[in-house]
């Protein structure tokens, strides 16, 4: 039976085997039963629209899973606001208990989630592995070891004397219901890094995969029910496009958060902001990479390489731009363009295939049309360039020399495996022209000088700065992420991330013991005294200091209402 956690359906995926040789090994529509129904809360609701998942490698259709309408959605959002109150209540301990048994149940079924991420959007299989799966793991396994160190009640001592009897500190409440709207070229990675966070810390959520990748999505759902989340803690929705103002719309949900275009990211934003509920988005970039002369030639032609065309180049923190310091210049293509031409691109189910296509065939429009764009310009393809025969969405590895910053594969973002390499005079101009773009999500220096890596660290604009190494920071569970500019609003990840999904709550706590605190009503002659001197004791030095101390002393006021006690305790705050 289909699970309380999945909308637009999901059953259990047949057994498969540990190796992925061919696409055939999987029969979707056969081991799932696509065509049916759609479940939420253990009602059926049956969508109008289709979602056709399709095999980028071959452009052929997978399975076709019943979306939902906003109808639909409402109902999720029902389930999830219904789930709130309880879930909210849980203790770390029987959260963090279900994170390790999701953990669990992903890397038990860690080749058949691979498969499908492959089958779907076009991943290596291994590269499946190492870029969604490892990630997903790795931020699991964070939440489960210090969910309770971040979001625990943090107790803090009063700056002003006067509250030094107070008993304070921050608490870090659930919002409530947050929708998760995620993208489909990391459709394990990034929807983990929003997902499980929003859970550990006392929210429910209603998450929409993106409809090219919805099955990952929904196996997701599956394995968190298998997990043992209680049903509405995560509802997966299975919702077209279309409908997704629905969820942005709905008043019970507490907290958007968006990973996407610009463009949609705008619309989040404004449909957001008529209401007034907080958002969080990620909004892509145009990653720069600045090699100074000093830089190791072969490990920074491979982390170029590598940063450039992984996941073939549908990153947002892929490396879009690379400012080169002129006397390494032409060593350092030449080597691009080798290591380029090893690459095997290829049927991304086949042990040694390194690219395999890009997601959707709209990706690859864009992607050749910005090259074209850039060759009629003037730019030279010393690898790529051309759109190759046959079936599926391929592009190849393409690197580019002799553009210029007007073409749009140095201005918008590219995502694919397009590598635009650019001569500069010195580390000044690269960072200059690395900053100049409206995007600012992450960014790289590559040199051997500890001065020089600090430099570069504090100079580039990002959100992210990585020293002889790109994108990788996104597998760190302590490493936030988000940028400046247009590349979004808000953090993701690591405690910064986690503050972002609470209400950050100041609490303190008087015993009430006294009839009335120093600054209760009235407002006589005594207390103007009381204040004055208080002013004094409190904020000036030396001699006014102490006279303004015993003159505080010396109040009515002080003597009835204040804590000595305390404040003799607290007696270092007034030195």
């Amino acid at each position: 039976m289909v699970t309380d956690h999945s909308f637009g359906l999901v059953r259990r995926l047949s057994a498969a085997p540990a190796s992925c040789a061919t696409p055939e090994v999987l029969d979707y529509n056969r081991a799932m039963s696509l065509q049916t129904q759609s479940i939420i809360a253990g009602r059926d609701v049956i969508g109008p629209t289709p979602i056709v998942s399709l095999n980028p490698a071959t452009g052929e259709e997978i399975a076709t899973v019943p979306g939902l309408d906003s109808d639909g959605a409402a109902a999720a959002v029902e389930a999830a606001k219904a789930a709130f109150p309880e879930w909210s209540r849980t203790s770390f301990a029987e959260r963090q208990r279900l994170l390790v048994r999701w953990l669990e149940m992903i890397v038990q079924e860690e080749s058949l989630l691979a498969q499908l991420v492959s089958r779907e959007g076009g991943k290596p299989f291994v590269e499946a592995r190492l870029v969604d799966i490892f990630p997903a793991c790795e931020t699991l396994t964070y939440l489960a070891r210090r969910l309770h160190r971040v979001l625990g009640f943090k107790p803090v001592s009063s700056q002003q004397i006067l509250f030094s009897h107070w008993r304070a500190g921050y608490r870090y409440d659930p919002l409530g219901v947050v929708a998760v709207i995620t993208p489909w070229n990391y459709p394990v990675g990034i929807p983990m890094a929003e997902v499980a966070p929003a859970v550990a810390a006392g929210n429910t959520v209603v998450f929409k995969p993106a409809s090219a990748t919805v099955l990952t999505g929904l196996m997701l759902a599956d394995l968190a029910r298998r997990a043992g989340f209680p049903p509405g803690v995560i509802n997966a929705v299975a919702l077209p496009g279309s409908a997704t103002d629905s969820l942005l719309d709905h008043p019970d949900v507490a907290k958007v958060l968006f990973t996407g275009s610009v463009d949609v990211g705008r619309h989040v934003a404004r449909r957001c902001a008529e209401r007034l509920a907080p958002m969080q988005l990620e909004l892509g970039g145009k990653d720069a990479a600045v090699v100074a002369a000093d830089a190791n030639l072969e490990r920074t032609a491979r982390g170029l390489v590598w940063g450039a065309f992984m996941n073939s180049g549908q990153t947002c923190a892929s490396i879009e731009r690379v400012y080169v310091e002129a006397p390494i210049f032409e060593t350092l293509v030449r080597r691009i363009v080798e290591l380029t031409g090893e690459l095997k691109v290829g049927d991304p189910s086949l042990v040694g295939t390194d690219l395999g296509p890009l997601t959707t065939a709209g990706q690859r429009e864009i992607v050749a049309h910005q090259v074209e764009q850039a060759l009629a310009a003037g730019a030279r393809a010393l690898t790529g360039g051309e759109l190759p025969a046959g079936n599926g969405f391929f592009y190849p590895p393409t690197v580019l020399v002799d553009v210029t910053d007007e073409m749009d594969v140095m201005r918008e973002e590219t995502f694919g495996p397009v590598m635009p390499v650019v001569s500069v005079a010195s580390l000044e101009e690269g960072v200059r022209r690395a900053n100049t773009s409206r995007f600012g999500l992450t960014a790289s220096g590559w040199t051997r000088s500890r001065s020089t890596a600090e430099r570069l660290q504090r100079e580039l604009e990002a959100g992210v700065v990585t020293i002889n190494d790109h994108v990788v920071s996104f597998a760190e569970a302590t490493a936030t992420w988000g940028g400046v500019r247009e590349s979004g609003i808000g953090r993701a990840h690591g405690e910064y991330g986690l503050h972002e999904l609470v209400n950050i709550k100041y609490v303190a706590r008087d015993s009430g013991t006294r009839r009335a605190t120093p600054w209760y009503y009235p407002y006589d002659e005594d207390f103007s005294r009381f204040m004055s001197a208080a002013l004094r004791a409190l904020y000036l030095r030396g001699r006014q200091k102490l006279g303004g101390l015993f003159t505080l002393m010396a109040t009515r006021r002080f003597r009835q209402r204040a804590l000595s006690g305390s404040l003799i305790a607290n007696l270092q705050k007034l030195l």
